[in-house]
């Protein structure tokens, strides 16, 4: 364990999550690490997802509906081109189409995603509908009608560009609480004329909680 991390019963743990685990995978341990039964998290990251995922213990669960609407902030990776049935690497191709862009042009249709824009969750997704989660829905082959929401999204910078048939670019994304950032990442290919999916992310921050105070899952296990 971190020397910094001691066992209480109360208290934040910021944690780097790794791949392979879900949000609730990560309360679990901590839950029976820290022998406390109030455990939750501020914000959900996908299984395949990495970093920043705030866990609560105790009275300080009080504290997570308060982070949970903080502005967080992602590296991801979009690859544009194919289209996937989770908008992300996990899921089966949908369609596949060469997509010969420029770095230019992924700038320039990223500028119209900046500010509040309309979002349609995807139906792998926490979000509920009638009572029930969507990817309990999707699990079962069904697709159900989604509202869209309002999100906005501060900043949506291309950091690097592959190019190719199937190009890829590395975007860093600061935006509100409920964003998805695999629908984001699959309507800048539908804008660009094509497809693309969310083919790996970090999250770097969520409010002031950076990388840098983040614990590895082994140094709190």
């Amino acid at each position: 364990m971190s020397p910094s991390l001691s066992l209480t019963t109360h208290g934040l743990v910021v944690v780097d999550k790794p791949a392979g685990f879900t949000s609730h995978d990560i309360v679990a341990k901590l839950r029976k690490l820290y022998g406390q039964r109030r455990v939750g998290h501020a914000g959900t990251l996908d299984p395949d997802a990495t970093g920043v995922l705030l866990v609560g213990l105790g009275r300080a669960t009080r504290l997570l509906r308060f982070l949970q609407d903080s502005t967080k902030v992602y590296r991801g990776t979009v690859s544009f081109g194919v289209a996937t049935t989770t908008l992300d690497a996990s899921g089966d191709v949908l369609e596949q189409r060469p997509m010969p862009l420029t770095r230019e042009d992924v700038e320039a249709a990223a500028k119209q995603f900046v500010g509040a824009i309309e979002q349609l969750p995807p139906m792998v997704s926490a979000v509920k509908i009638g009572g029930r989660r969507l990817h309990e829905l999707a699990r079962r082959g069904e697709e159900v009608e989604r509202a869209p929401r309002r999100v906005r999204i501060d900043r949506l910078d291309v950091e690097a560009f592959d190019p190719g048939p199937y190009p890829q670019a590395t975007v860093l994304v600061e935006c509100s609480s409920g964003t998805y950032i695999r629908s984001l990442a699959a309507d800048l290919g539908e804008a660009l004329g094509g497809s693309a999916h969310l083919a790996g992310l970090r999250r770097l921050q969520v409010g002031s909680f950076t990388l840098d105070e983040a614990h590895p899952l082994e140094a709190v296990e």
